[in-house]
Formats: C-alpha cells, structure tokens, sequence
C-alpha cells in the first residue's frame, strides 16, 4: 500500500511537473510564430493598408506654386486609394496645372480624364481639358468638351466662348476645304493659258481665290467711289500684265501673285 501510495505521489507530480512543461513549451512555439509570422512582424503594416497621406500639405504645395512639392506631395495622395475622393480630385487639378506650365499638356489631360472618372460633373475640368485639346489642334474633341460642359452648367461664360469661337472656326475651315484648291473662275471655261495653269496648280487656285477675295472686301468696304474705281483700275492693271506676262522668260506668276496679295492686304491693314 504504501508503495503503491508512493508510486501514486510521483507519478502525480510527474504529472503536475510535466503539464507545466507542456504549457511552458506552447507559450515559446506560440511566441516563436507571433515573432516570425508576417503578418505581426515588428514594424510590419497591416496587409493592405496605405499608409496616411496628408491632404493639406498637397494643397499648400499647390498655393505656394511650388512645382516639385505639388507633383511629391500631390502625386503621393492621388496614388493612395484610401485618400478621399475629392482630396485626390483636387490633388490631380492642382498637378495638372503644374503639367500646364511645365509644356506637358498630354500629361495635364491624362490627370482631367481620371478627375473626370471620379467626378464626371466637372463642368470646369472638361472645360479646362476642352482648351487643352484645342491648344494640341484635337478641335472634334475640343468642342465635345465644351459642348459637355454647358449640358452641365448652361450658364458657364468661359465653355460658352470657347464652344461659339471653336464653332466660327471649324466652320471657317470647313469653307476653305470645300474651295481649296480653287481658283475664283471657272475653270471648265478657261481659256488663256494663264487660267489653265492655274487651275492646274492648287497652290495658285488658292491665291487667285484670295486675291479676288481681298479685292472684293476692300471694294466693298470702299468709301469714295473714285477711291474705289482706282481700285478697280489697279486689279484689272495686275490681270493684265498677268495674262501678258505669262510664259516670257523670267517672268515668275506665283511671285506676282503673291505680291499682289501683300498689296491687297496692306491697303488696310490685314
């Protein structure tokens, strides 16, 4: 019995002894991962985590028309997704701007178009990025801009100047290409020589069309009617010698046109 007693005694302190070691042997492997696991290592961010970015020092940057620190402190705010949505909308305006003055304006519509995505009621922004495109000669995509941006805000001055002379423009040019290369007379009815290489050069078309063009305003605009009959006995005179000229040697037609064009134009100025 006491043997039996004794041999009871140890092996429950065996048993106390051992279960402590136990418990001792899980705290250090459990410490052990704490320590090497990835995602509480020391120092370690939490997975998927930006780390903060403050808006105002973008801003500051900006209103101190500090370039470098708009395209540091900006360009770091617009990369962090975490960042507030009109913070990065404000962020990419403010380093647009300085694309503008840098020469960049690919880089500058690159910043309006993710402004855009963010925000598509911008009338400013796709006004901005209207002038932008009218500068790089993109005038289709010009105009789209600022026609979006008066369906926003029919009542925005600047969208609605740039729109209405964009619209005189490309109807201008739409003019000029359906004449270019034409001169001011029919060519199915040309006889003299002179006439048939002009119709045949549309480089000279061009200047017939513009002399006779030029010739027909400053008549028009004519107050004298002695003033302008010298007018007429001027252009008739150039015709002349134009019809008379051409084909001798050293006579040069483009030359005598373009001069007569430079007269033209500095009747009055233009």
């Amino acid at each position: 019995m006491r043997k039996a007693a004794a041999l009871s005694g140890s092996a429950w302190r065996c048993a106390v002894s051992c279960r402590a070691d136990v418990r001792r042997l899980v705290a250090l492997v459990g410490l052990a991962m704490l320590l090497t696991s990835p995602l509480h290592a020391i120092g370690a961010a939490e997975p998927g985590k930006e780390p903060v970015v403050d808006p105002g020092a973008c801003m500051a940057a900006s209103e101190a028309h500090d370039a470098d620190k708009v395209l540091t402190e900006c360009g770091a705010l617009i990369d962090n997704a975490k960042a507030a949505r009109a913070d990065r909308i404000n962020a990419l305006i403010a380093r647009a701007s300085i694309f503008i003055t840098k020469g960049e304006p690919d880089r500058a519509i690159a910043d309006y178009d993710v402004a855009l995505q963010l925000d598509p009621t911008l009338a400013d922004i796709l006004n901005a990025r209207g002038e932008l495109y009218r500068k790089k000669g993109n005038r289709p995509k010009a105009l789209a801009d600022f026609a979006a941006a008066l369906r926003l805000n029919p009542d925005h001055a600047s969208a609605r100047s740039n729109y209405h002379a964009l619209a005189i423009e490309l109807e201008r040019l739409g003019a000029q290409l359906a004449v270019a290369g034409r001169p001011s007379f029919n060519c199915a009815t040309a006889r003299r020589a002179v006439e048939k290489a002009i119709c045949a050069d549309p480089e000279l078309a061009n200047l017939d069309r513009e002399i006779d063009g030029a010739q027909t305003r400053i008549m028009r605009e004519a107050v004298q009617p002695a003033a302008a009959r010298a007018l007429q006995q001027e252009q008739d005179a150039f015709i002349a010698r134009r019809n008379v000229g051409f084909g001798r040697p050293g006579y040069d037609l483009k030359k005598e046109m373009q001069d007569r064009l430079r007269r033209l134009n500095g009747v009055d100025g233009y």
